[in-house]
């Protein structure tokens, strides 16, 4: 094979690996996107769910506790089987929509 061959030989096999890694990437940030979706929901059909959680928050809050803090948010995700970045994305809505004046 001469150069100019090999060169676009190396060059198409590269663009078909980026594509690849690629199209890999977005399809575990779709299913990301799908599971935080799915978990909102769940909360969003439930307003007695969402009650639930901002009265444990405000208990959270009168013992002096925040309800986003690292030893919250990991007591919510062994409760709910959640990662901890789940689990703060969950507390993070809850309080937004339903529970404002949690801090």
């Amino acid at each position: 094979m001469r150069p100019l061959h090999q060169g676009l030989g190396r060059t198409w096999t590269f663009c078909h690996r980026a594509i690849k890694g690629l199209s890999l990437s977005l399809l575990i940030s779709a299913s990301a996107g799908i599971a935080q979706s799915s978990l909102l929901e769940s909360v969003k059909r439930n307003p007695a769910e969402a009650r639930a959680m901002c009265q444990s928050f405000k208990a959270m809050n009168s013992n002096g506790q925040s309800a986003l803090s690292p030893e919250a948010i990991n007591q919510l995700a062994s409760q709910r089987n959640l990662s901890t970045n789940n689990a703060e994305i969950l507390a993070t809505y809850v309080i937004g929509l339903h529970c404002s004046d949690v801090r």
